[in-house]
Formats: C-alpha cells, sequence, structure tokens
C-alpha cells in the first residue's frame, strides 16, 4: 500500500472510464475525487472503493479546481490524475519505490493515450510527457481555464520516471463533440477574436499540423479524426471569441 502519496483527480460524469481508473488506484491509501455536479454514476462508483473521498465542490476552471482539490489530501506529495487515466501495474510499483525527501522534485510522466482501445502514436499524441507527481507545498497548477499543467519553479528538479500510464482518452466517438462544446466554452472567454481571417487560419493550421506536422496519417481513420477534431475545436473556440468581439 501506498501511504505517502494521495492521487488526486476531478470529475463530472465519467461513468464510462472512472471504473478503470480507481481500479488501478487500489493500492494507494488516499484518493481524492473532487466531484462537480456529475449527473450520471460516478459518485456510486467511486462509492465502491473504501480509499475514495468523495468531495463534492464547484468548478472554477481546471488549474483552480484542481488545486482547490489538493487541499483535501493529507499527504503532501500529490500525483494528480484525470478520471480517464489508468495506473498499470509497472508504474505502481515504481511509484512505489520513490525516496521522497526532496520537495523540489517533480516528477514527469509518459501518457499513452488511447482512441478507442487503440494506441495512438502520432497525431500529436504520441509524446506526451507531462509533470503529474509533485509536492503540493513547493509545486502547484496555474490557474488556466484549460490547458492547465504543474508550474516549475527555478530551483525545481524535474525527474521523468519510466513507466508510462494509460490515457482512455476516447472510449466513446461522441466525447469529441462534447469537449469540443466544454473547451471551447471555456476557452473563449480568455480573449477576443476580432477577425473571421484569424478563425479560418487557427482552424486549418490545426488540421494540417495535426495531419501532416504530427504525421496523424500514419494513424489511420483514427489520425483523420482527431485532425478534423482539432480544425472544429479551434473553429469553434475562435468562432465564439469573434462573436464575443462583435458583441463587445
Amino acid at each position: 500500500m501506498i501511504n505517502t502519496i494521495s492521487v488526486v483527480m476531478i470529475a463530472k460524469d465519467a461513468q464510462e472510464t472512472i471504473q478503470e481508473t480507481l481500479e488501478s488506484l487500489v493500492n494507494f491509501s488516499e484518493v481524492i475525487l473532487y466531484l462537480n455536479a456529475s449527473n450520471d454514476a460516478t459518485q456510486q462508483i467511486a462509492e465502491n472503493f473504501e480509499n475514495v473521498t468523495i468531495i463534492q465542490g464547484e468548478f472554477i476552471g481546471f488549474g483552480d479546481t484542481k488545486n482547490k482539490a489538493t487541499t483535501y489530501a493529507n499527504n503532501n506529495w500529490i500525483l494528480s490524475l484525470d478520471s480517464d487515466e489508468v495506473i498499470p501495474p509497472t508504474l505502481v510499483e515504481e511509484l512505489s519505490g520513490l525516496k521522497l525527501h526532496n520537495p523540489k522534485e517533480l516528477f514527469i510522466l509518459k501518457r499513452e493515450n488511447y482512441f478507442l482501445n487503440q494506441k495512438i502514436n502520432y497525431s500529436g499524441w504520441g509524446k506526451d510527457y507531462l509533470a503529474r507527481l509533485y509536492h503540493k507545498e513547493y509545486h502547484a497548477f496555474n490557474s488556466n481555464i484549460v490547458h492547465e499543467f504543474i508550474e516549475s519553479q527555478e530551483e525545481s528538479i524535474q525527474n521523468r520516471l519510466n513507466a508510462p500510464f494509460k490515457h482512455n482518452a476516447v472510449s466513446n466517438i461522441n466525447q469529441f463533440l462534447h469537449k469540443v462544446i466544454k473547451y471551447s466554452d471555456l476557452a473563449s472567454k480568455d480573449k477576443k477574436t476580432c477577425s473571421f481571417l484569424v478563425v479560418i487560419a487557427k482552424a486549418k493550421f490545426a488540421f494540417i499540423k495535426t495531419y501532416l506536422l504530427q504525421l496523424g496519417f500514419l494513424d489511420g481513420w483514427r489520425g483523420f479524426v482527431i485532425a478534423i477534431s482539432n480544425f472544429n475545436g479551434k473553429f469553434f473556440r475562435y468562432t465564439k471569441r469573434y462573436i464575443n468581439c462583435k458583441n463587445a
């Protein structure tokens, strides 16, 4: 049992993935699940795991919400996960062997992304390294509404772990549609775009970058779908900013 690391995640309506995620965390003595007005069976599934503490709270942007969720953890060392991510036994073993003495250490993990049960090697998803294990008194997420990340400090010591973890990025094709709506709504609040040419250019480049520059075509039809999704995400994000500009 890992007693020195608290797993912390935020979730809403995650019933499709939360079971596998929590099953992979049974060797952690504490898992904090911060729920934001879930309307499905996420809470009922989580209640079956003795090591999970469920917190109900408001969503205030991804970065700030994740920081708030860590305040409920008893340990200072935090492993931040999403509700569709899975820790395999190899990584559990590696984490259990860590000597966590220096709060300035920041651990980088490789995330392997899966689309309908197939690993994606390109499309911008292949080389996915993320800071996920940190000491909450020295590191924290930034305050980004979306695309949040743990900020490193000048004296941070970054260490890369060997074992990867699994990300069930797409278990249902409708997830792409929901994410376009959710993330474009959130990101549209950041700033305004007053030229529709910018909207078109951003969307076109998102497709070209994913499908050609990041070799998405090597991922077959899945790579094409990811490129289209990235096109739609950029298009609607900047369209909403454009509308906000016109209505200002």
